[in-house]
């Protein structure tokens, strides 16, 4: 069960990133599911912290190469969170087996 809701964590990138993560940081009783499901939540919260700070640096650039680069850097910062996501719930499933 630990392994199950550790992973979990991660993969839910893929169908709810914050409501599960939290959850289970709040209700669960084991403290490495609580590690894992902390480390999920700000992995999933870090490309929306980059996404805000980035638009509002895009909006105060002005031209459009900038908001491009912008554009371009998000992607970047998502995609990797995205594949961190996926290596750390591959990587908890493992370790656990």
């Amino acid at each position: 069960m630990r392994q199950l809701l550790s992973s979990l964590s991660y993969f839910s990138i893929f169908f709810a990133p914050f409501v599960l993560p939290i959850a289970v940081w709040i209700l669960s009783q084991d403290y490495e599911v609580q590690k894992h499901a902390k480390r999920a939540f700000l992995t999933h919260m870090f490309p929306v912290a980059a996404g805000i700070l980035l638009l509002i640096m895009a909006l105060s650039a002005g031209s459009f190469g900038a908001v491009m680069g912008y554009i371009i850097l998000f992607a970047v910062i998502y995609f990797g969170t995205f594949v961190y996501n996926i290596i750390q719930g591959l990587h908890v499933l493992r370790a656990y087996a």
